[in-house]
Order: structure tokens, then C-alpha cells, then sequence
């Protein structure tokens, strides 16, 4: 007979192999910190699957996602511009899904094939501190040329477009202002390089910069600047460059290898819902809505009145690769 602890233990690592799987997902968040831990929660009470999230910018959240490709670390990808999940689905990182909230988003603003869905517009903005262009003998940046402007010298902020997708905006941005030549737009990137004292990882940190007086100006989208000033910075102003400016579609997908597939597609449906898309807002999150039945916050910006250049998703992502390498290779290395 065998010893009764002998069959203790078997009875427990038996009882223990039959338990069910924890119903739990982690999401690689692109957007502001405070909107992240926001999302994840609200979805975790509103659905009871238990959610957890890692910040990244959308290099970083590319480049982690398709070093895990074999034994994937997150079930959901969500924010940041939508010309990474491009470059993603071109590497079969995505699963595609078409949830059924994609009838209330916007026409145009989601994969044709169902990889990705875009989540929130987000519009390139300059965002200015009054008081530190006055040093320099300036008035707030209204246009692209201005920022190559010598009395900035050392006064913008901008992240690197090889982690941040703000920063591939602004690059892709001078593409299509220039006809799609790269040349062109790299062009502009190196003198503007000679105003630019580093860069940053993350985009929204050039409106931090800003605010706190230690750039000028900063290249970000105009609702981080909205939430700077909101926390107490008065002599922030946000400007649209004249010459037209870009755009972020921030996008959202469930990654090909997620451990629970079926609670990230749950994500999806609840992130296009229009409940999940009115609460930005809440954590000063101003950009755009894509779910139809949501309307714009009055802070947010409005494409009415500013230029917008026709700004290519699926170009830009395509490119994103090959023009992130020569911007490291020609205009400046690539962060630590």
C-alpha cells in the first residue's frame, strides 16, 4: 500500500494540473501612463477579466512584441500611431479580428483586413512656452520653417522616431509635405537636428519640456499640450503648423501567440465601445474619438480648422523600417 502522504501529494498536483487557467491579459499601452492604468482598469471592472499593462512607445512596443514572437508576452497591443501595427501586420505579429463594435467606427480608420482598428485621432502639434520664446526674441511657432529658425538653437523638444511614433509623424509628416521624398524629409530633419539638444525615448515628453521651461517649443500631438497646460503651465499655447501638418491614428489589435485570445478580443470589443471612448477626457485625454456615436471633447483639436496633410497610414508604415534606419544613419544615432 502506499504511504497515505504519497497520496496526498498526488491528489494535489492532480487537483492542481485540473485547475482552471487564470483569466487574466497584459496589454502593451501607447498612450499616456495615467490613460493606460485608466483603460485596464475600467475593462477589468467592467468585464471581470483580471488586466494588467507595460508603457511603451510604439518603437519600443514593436520591437518587444517581435523579439517575443515565439513565446508572446502581451494578449493586446493598445495606442500609439497606427503606422507600427502597418509595419506589425506586414510581420504576421497581429491576429486579425473584426469585433462587432467596427460598424461604429469611423469609414477608413481600421484595417481593411481586420489586424487593427484605430482606437483615437491624435493631430502633430507645436506646443510653445510663451514666456521662454520671448527670451529668444520669438513669437509662437506657426510653421515648419520656423522651427529651423537659429534662435532655437537647443530649444526643441522632440522624441526619436526609432522609439517614439509622435516623432515618426513629424518625419513621415515631411514626407508628404515633400511629394513622398524621403530625401526631402530627411533633408529637413537634419537642420532641424542642429535645434534639437537630444531626444527623447517617449513623445509626450516634449510638452514636459515645455512646460517646465526647459525647451521652447515642443514637436508633440496637440492633446498632450492640452494636459501639460491643464496641470498648471499658463504660458503653454498649442499651434498647428501652416504649411499642414499629420496625424496619428492610434491603434489597438490583439497580437498573434496571446496566451488568453478570447479575453484580448473581449479588450477589443470594449475599447471600440463608446463607453470606453468617452473616458479620456477623464485623465485629460483630448484626442479625437473614432467610435461614431462619441463626440469630439471641446479641447480636443478640430480638423476643421487646421491643415492637415494626406497623411498615408499604410504608407507610412511600410516605410517606417528602412526610414527610421537612415534617419539613426544620416540625421542622428539612435537613443541609448
Amino acid at each position: 500500500m502506499r504511504p497515505l502522504a504519497a497520496v496526498l501529494v498526488v491528489i494535489l498536483v492532480a487537483a492542481g494540473c485540473a485547475s482552471p487557467r487564470r483569466d487574466k491579459i497584459t496589454v502593451a499601452c501607447g498612450a499616456s501612463e495615467r490613460w493606460c492604468a485608466m483603460m485596464v482598469k475600467r475593462f477589468a471592472d467592467a468585464t471581470g477579466v483580471e488586466a494588467d499593462y507595460v508603457r511603451l512607445s510604439s518603437g519600443e512596443a514593436l520591437e518587444r512584441i517581435k523579439g517575443a514572437r515565439e513565446r508572446q508576452e502581451f494578449d493586446v497591443w493598445h495606442g500609439g500611431p497606427a503606422d507600427a501595427y502597418v509595419a506589425a501586420k506586414g510581420q504576421g505579429l497581429l491576429e486579425p479580428y473584426r469585433s462587432e463594435a467596427s460598424g461604429e467606427i469611423r469609414p477608413g480608420w481600421a484595417d481593411r483586413d481586420g489586424a487593427w482598428s484605430g482606437i483615437y485621432a491624435g493631430v502633430l502639434s507645436f506646443c510653445n512656452n510663451t514666456k521662454k520664446l520671448a527670451e529668444r526674441g520669438m513669437k509662437p511657432i506657426r510653421s515648419w520653417s520656423e522651427l529651423l529658425d537659429k534662435r532655437l538653437r537647443g530649444g526643441v523638444a522632440i522624441a526619436h522616431p526609432a522609439t517614439s511614433g509622435t516623432a515618426y509623424t513629424a518625419l513621415w509628416t515631411q514626407a508628404e509635405l515633400n511629394g513622398r521624398d524621403t530625401g526631402a524629409a530627411l533633408g529637413y530633419m537634419r537642420g532641424l537636428h542642429q535645434n534639437v539638444p537630444r531626444y527623447n525615448t517617449s513623445g509626450s515628453d516634449a510638452a514636459v519640456q515645455a512646460a517646465k521651461g526647459e525647451a521652447a517649443v515642443g514637436v508633440v500631438f496637440s492633446h498632450d499640450c492640452v494636459a501639460a497646460q491643464e496641470q498648471g503651465y499658463p504660458d503653454l499655447e498649442v499651434t498647428f503648423p501652416r504649411e499642414g501638418t499629420g496625424y496619428e491614428l492610434g491603434g489597438l489589435a490583439v497580437l498573434a501567440g496571446a496566451h488568453n485570445p478570447d479575453s484580448a478580443r473581449t479588450y477589443v470589443d470594449w475599447a471600440l465601445s463608446g463607453a470606453s471612448q468617452r473616458l479620456g477626457p477623464l485623465v485629460k485625454f483630448y484626442a479625437l474619438p473614432t467610435n461614431t456615436r462619441v463626440p469630439p471633447h471641446s479641447k480636443a483639436a478640430d480638423p476643421a480648422t487646421v491643415k492637415l496633410v494626406p497623411y498615408d497610414v499604410e504608407a507610412a508604415g511600410r516605410a517606417k523600417q528602412e526610414l527610421v534606419a537612415r534617419f539613426g544613419a544620416e540625421v542622428a544615432a539612435p537613443p541609448a
